[in-house]
């Protein structure tokens, strides 16, 4: 039977010295063992309040929290605040005694090396905002748990150290419930997901793509005042439709209603149609760099490299932190310059950046006044839009465009930053992370303007899936010099940085291992004749019987749809579900080892 760690009974939550307004309104969930939850929802909108009452961190004003006696649990926060004076064994290894204890727990040096940390007695005082981030993340899973709470846990990891997390929570295989509007995290690593709005919280089964489809067929159902909500979950579904097939467990009944939904919808983006704009606005020439070198601190990311963007050309680049990403992109801009060679522009070329940094905005006016201060109305492809509807877009309501811009939160103020640059029609357009901040429909909202935005785009982010939605190509920067072309995208970039020994954090430097430590053997003697022979056995064996697995899966579905009025059977049904993708989950894992000694 499944076991819940804890349970939210009719829970009421406000904002702090505001009755007036709820943020949880007699919510009831339980978190079962080994469950892994997403949650999403609009920023503000509760999600980490949640998360506090989950924790206990925050008393709830109506309704009651339970947990198991015992339980176990780590919570990461959204603010990383460390003691004065601490170092970062104080924080990670605080439970630890001497230097051996920790240094033979795998799990350990499994987290340590996986986010890339290498001085444990440096001191927390002169860490970078990412660096701490990494520390308390570390902290927080280094124990041993029974459920571990993360709030953005994704911030300032790059595309090799969120699919690190996202291995890493998905072997251990304890209860996880999670903030972050990283989708393709969410939908990896998520079995279920709770959706934080007015005061409610909705549960899905599966991860993002289950939740845009449940989303999706729950807008098709909607009366007239929701077409705009819908026609944007229509275009982001028939987005996930035509790429690869995502790890889901979505009902079949769902997947034959979301596909009647979206039969009529065209692809996201018009690719000639754009690139004929692009080229009109653009002419041949948009940005080239021609024997480039550039160097920092030393250290040399361009070696005599030449690259030219085109008009319509939309290029993600990737690449470990600290790589040069953003260095490339000042570097294209013209706002560093090469330490040789040349840097051209076109003629007709207008350019707007996005920096990491906010920029200043003017504080006296409201938010639409300071958007419509740039233009009134702006032209995406064949498309008009106001600039009220681009602020709609990017997550600014009308109630709240006419908030002062003074009284903006940081994230609120960033994407007034994106506003104003699209609103000024540019013709290039550079984004160094562009989704920091944004949660994930206004994330979508960005997307479906990127989508019919006819021009050169550049794009540097840790988000895998808006580069793989709004670019045609991905380029990396390995450290060697060069800017290496990847047909693959991000797969590729992966396979390749895998290949060459390192990290999955992407650090060169594994994790600390001090004198008198036990130090595990570089590598295995090869496996003989035989042993591969009944590892090749075993793999046949265990994949037999994932295809049992999941051809019982697909049936337990179709019995789910026709129990879909019998709430008894619904719940025994489900419990036989999760015990068999549970089984399954179990035997792909003994197929990948089974696998890996059959090819010696």
């Amino acid at each position: 039977m499944p076991e819940n760690l804890l349970n939210l009974e009719n829970v009421t939550a406000h904002v702090p010295g505001d009755a007036s307004r709820v943020l949880l309104d007699g919510v009831s969930l339980g978190v079962e063992r080994g469950d892994r939850i997403g949650v999403v929802g609009l920023n503000g909108g509760g999600k980490s309040t949640l998360l506090d009452v989950i924790t206990g961190d925050r008393p709830v004003e109506g309704g009651r929290v339970s947990r198991l006696g015992g339980l176990r649990m780590a919570h990461l926060v959204q603010h990383d605040r460390f003691p004065a004076g601490s170092t970062v064994r104080d924080i990670v290894l605080a439970g630890y005694g001497a230097d051996h204890e920790w240094a033979a727990d795998a799990r350990v040096r499994d987290v340590l090396d996986g986010l890339a940390i290498s001085d444990i007695e440096r001191p927390t005082d002169g860490l970078s905002g990412g660096e701490k981030r990494r520390v308390a993340l570390a902290a927080a899973l280094i124990g041993e748990l029974d459920l571990v709470v993360l709030d953005e846990p994704t911030n300032h990891l790059d595309v090799e150290g969120i699919g690190w997390l996202a291995t890493h929570l998905t072997a251990r295989r304890i209860a996880l419930v999670v903030v972050t509007h990283d989708r393709w995290f969410l939908d990896t690593v998520c079995t279920r997901t709770w959706e934080v709005a007015n005061g409610r919280v909705e549960s899905y089964t599966g991860g993002y793509a289950d939740w845009v489809y449940a989303r999706a067929e729950r807008g098709r159902q909607a009366d007239a005042a929701e077409q705009r909500r819908r026609n944007l979950a229509r275009k982001e579904l028939a987005w996930l439709r035509r790429g690869p097939p995502a790890r889901t467990s979505k009902p079949r009944y769902r997947i034959e209603a979301a596909e009647a939904l979206i039969a009529d919808v065209p692809a996201p983006r018009d690719t000639v149609e754009l690139m004929a704009f692009a080229t009109n606005r653009l002419g041949r020439t948009v940005l080239e760099l021609e024997d480039a070198t550039v160097a920092v601190a030393g250290r040399t990311l361009l070696d005599d490299v030449t690259w030219r963007l085109g008009p319509g050309d939309r290029v993600g680049i990737v690449g470990i932190n600290g790589s040069g990403k953003t260095t490339l992109l000042r570097a294209l801009s013209g706002e560093r310059a090469l330490d040789s060679g040349r840097r051209v522009q076109g003629s007709t070329v207008k350019m707007a950046q996005l920096s990491q940094e906010l920029v200043d905005l003017p504080a006296e006016m409201r938010v639409l006044e300071a958007t419509e201060a740039v233009a009134k109305y702006v032209r995406f492809g064949k498309q008009e839009m106001t600039a009220s509807q681009v602020l709609e877009r990017l997550g600014f309501p009308a109630a709240r465009q006419w908030t002062p811009v003074g009284r903006l939160s940081g994230g609120e103020r960033r994407r007034l930053q994106l506003t104003r640059l699209l609103m000024d029609e540019p013709n290039v357009l550079l984004l160094d992370e562009p989704t920091n901040d944004l949660d994930v429909d206004t994330l979508a909202g960005l997307e479906d303007l990127l989508d019919g935005w006819p021009g050169t785009l550049v794009v540097v982010s840790h988000d895998r899936y808006l580069t793989e939605r709004v670019c045609d190509q991905v380029v990396a920067l390995f450290g060697d010099g060069h800017l290496t072309h990847l047909p693959g995208g991000i797969g590729e970039y992966l396979t390749r940085r895998a290949a060459t020994g390192h990290g999955p954090a992407g650090a060169a430097p594994t994790a600390p291992v001090p004198a008198g430590a036990p130090v595990a053997q570089a590598a295995g003697p090869k496996a003989s004749a035989a042993e591969q022979r009944a590892a090749r056995k075993d793999a046949q064996r265990l994949e037999r019987r994932m295809g049992q697995l999941t051809a019982q899966e697909e049936k337990l579905h179709a019995k789910l749809a026709e129990a879909a009025t019998e709430p008894g059977r619904l719940m025994e049904l489900d419990r036989e579900l999760k015990a068999v993708v549970a089984e399954r989950e179990g035997v792909e894992l003994e197929w990948l080892e089974a696998a890996e000694r059959a090819e010696g």
